[in-house]
């Protein structure tokens, strides 16, 4: 597996081309943007495009999906039914799919935004904006932030330390540095989200940014 990091500087979000040596294939995650150097990279690695992950339907994340759509022929996944016109392969839940020859599973990771969905190719998490290293996704409330918070910890931190994660925006993390870093996912879970919203705002931290 290769990963070839495409930064977009609408909304300075990521967007990650994973490629498949074995198959020839490969697989984008959150195409924010469809440029020249993009296309020639596949290109000149004769991938042959079969699916673009959508993390969630912000358009900093999927603004270039239709102009990969006229060049290739993927089939789009997302937790929405529709986007932009283009019908999905819909995902709900956590599951699992095969694209490009890899086994890839899906969490949902609701908090960010309703439809907001990870990837896990091998040991490589793709997280969207659910997570940056350092913290946690911004989320509207205080209650959709708890239920984040909880969805990152049953389903990511459960996971080994060098697991690697790659983000919607901002560098790579890994489990293990946000066990060690990130205050705002390791608080004791049984505090409530009024009692969390305290400490936040006592050490100067401001989760709503």
């Amino acid at each position: 597996m290769k990963i070839y990091f495409h930064y977009s500087s609408n909304g300075f979000s990521n967007g990650y081309l994973v490629g498949n040596e074995k198959t020839g294939e490969a697989v984008m995650i959150d195409p924010g943007t469809m440029n020249e150097k993009l296309l020639a990279h596949i290109e000149k690695n004769r991938y042959n495009l079969t699916a673009l992950l959508i993390t969630h339907n912000h358009e900093s994340h999927h603004q270039g999906l239709e102009t990969m759509l006229r060049v290739f022929s993927p089939k789009v996944y997302a937790a929405d039914a529709e986007l932009k016109g283009v019908k999905t392969m819909l995902l709900q839940g956590d599951g699992t799919f095969v694209a490009a020859g890899f086994p890839i599973r899906y969490y949902a990771t609701p908090g960010h935004s309703p439809d907001s969905l990870m990837y896990q190719i091998e040991d490589v998490i793709f997280c969207g904006d659910a997570l940056s290293a350092g913290r946690i996704g911004t989320t509207n409330n205080m209650y959709g932030r708890r239920n984040l918070v909880i969805h990152l910890r049953n389903k990511m931190l459960s996971q080994n330390d060098d697991i690697i994660l790659m983000p919607g925006h901002g560098p790579p993390s890994t489990i293990g540095a946000e066990r060690l870093f990130n205050y705002e996912l390791m608080q004791n879970e049984t505090e409530s989200p009024e009692n969390m919203r305290s400490d936040f705002l006592v050490t100067g931290i401001n989760p709503y940014i």
